[in-house]
């Protein structure tokens, strides 16, 4: 029987989070304990630490920025340049761009930033779409591994130290405690944190012609390559209050542009824009563990104020984990295509990955399905 947070609606099913005595999630307290921070004293320790890594004569970058065009590296970098910092804005292109995400890549280098995008193999990273999605069912893992090596191979090339990420996703949705007080972002932070799930970039090579010089922008550099730089990495999140809300009105107040309406499993209009894949990557995280995207961004109005417990619950059992037919109103199966998948195969795969102790299922054992394909929570009730 799955066990929620008595504050939140986060599930015991969620993997690195912990409840208290008092049933309260390690998210929710990681959020406590921000309003005993002196915010005043960390913005100081941030001009303190990029003092330390600023290009002093201008002849090479002060610091570099992983970006997405999203509302947060948006965000990022405005907060970068009101610092009087000289960022280089990194891409690793996301897996099935969308169009609203273009825009909002062209929006963000027009801040006036330098601006690189590494596009890897395009018939190669569908495939490993393919066998992630297959193997450890996570359609997105390659973009996930490639948000953390490509700009830190960039830097390298470039001999610029600092990489300044956006928040610790430990510290927001809730994981170990030592992650959730951790401000710098490592080789060892990638390799737990980091959307592996137990499948290393070598472990590729030689299926579906995949090659290792088909992969090397998906390495993390050597750490000889490392050290001989002195590339490291920190979490804007760490020296300043973040909010993915307050980072959309930010970031749409410099022509950030958002949907009309809420996207597909989610409660929000403001993020998650670029990816037309994302909607599988979330469904996943349904199937695996009982919530969805739609529960990450309640939960994070619920602990600033800004929605009750009762109301995120409600509008949860509205838009979470939904089959993901559509998303960013493109159908599921010019999604898959891209891909070589069909339906069929799709849902087969879900299947295998469902968690069959949340789910009610028939006395055949067969998960029991609407019209639409939503799969229906044990307890739900308890929430």
């Amino acid at each position: 029987m799955l066990r929620y947070c008595t504050r939140c609606l986060y599930p015991d099913t969620k993997p690195d989070l912990h409840f208290d005595d008092e049933g309260v999630c390690s998210a929710c307290r990681s959020f406590e304990n921000r309003a005993k921070v002196d915010w005043d004293e960390r913005r100081q320790e941030f001009l303190n630490v990029v003092e330390r890594y600023r290009s002093k004569d201008g002849s090479n970058y002060d610091c570099l920025v992983p970006v997405s065009g999203g509302k947060d590296s948006t965000c990022q970098v405005l907060r970068l340049l009101e610092n009087g910092l000289n960022p280089l804005c990194v891409t690793a292109t996301t897996d099935s761009l969308s169009p609203i995400g273009r825009r909002n890549i062209e929006n963000l280098k027009s801040l006036g930033v330098d601006y690189v995008e590494v596009t890897m193999n395009p018939t190669v990273r569908r495939r490993i779409n393919n066998l992630a999605l297959r193997q450890v069912g996570d359609i997105s893992w390659p973009e996930h591994v490639a948000i953390f090596t490509v700009p830190i191979r960039i830097a390298v090339q470039h001999n610029i130290q600092l990489i300044v990420w956006g928040e610790n996703s430990q510290n927001e949705y809730g994981g170990p405690a030592a992650a959730t007080e951790a401000h710098i972002l490592n080789r060892r932070w990638l390799e737990e944190f980091g959307g592996l799930l137990g499948m290393r970039v070598t472990d590729l090579i030689d299926q579906e012609g995949i090659e290792r010089r088909h992969l090397i922008q998906y390495f993390y550099p050597s750490d000889e390559e490392l050290n001989r730089v002195g590339v490291t990495g920190v979490f804007l999140g760490y020296y300043f209050p973040w909010d993915g809300y307050t980072n959309a009105l930010v970031a749409q107040g410099h022509g950030f542009e958002t949907l009309p309406h809420t996207v597909e499993g989610s409660l929000a209009d403001y993020e998650n824009l670029d990816n037309y894949q994302t909607g599988i990557h979330d469904y996943f995280k349904y199937l695996k563990f009982g919530f969805g995207r739609a529960t990450d961004i309640a939960n994070n109005h619920i602990r600033r104020g800004r929605l009750s417990r009762e109301d995120g619950l409600r509008l949860t059992r509205i838009h979470d984990g939904k089959f993901p037919n559509t998303y960013l109103g493109r159908p599921i199966e010019d999604i898959l295509a891209e891909i070589d998948m069909t339906v069929s195969e799709f849902t087969t795969i879900c299947d295998r990955f469902t968690n069959k102790k949340l789910f009610r299922r028939a006395n055949d054992g067969a998960l029991i399905k609407d019209a639409d394909g939503n799969l229906t929570k044990i307890n739900d009730d308890n929430a």
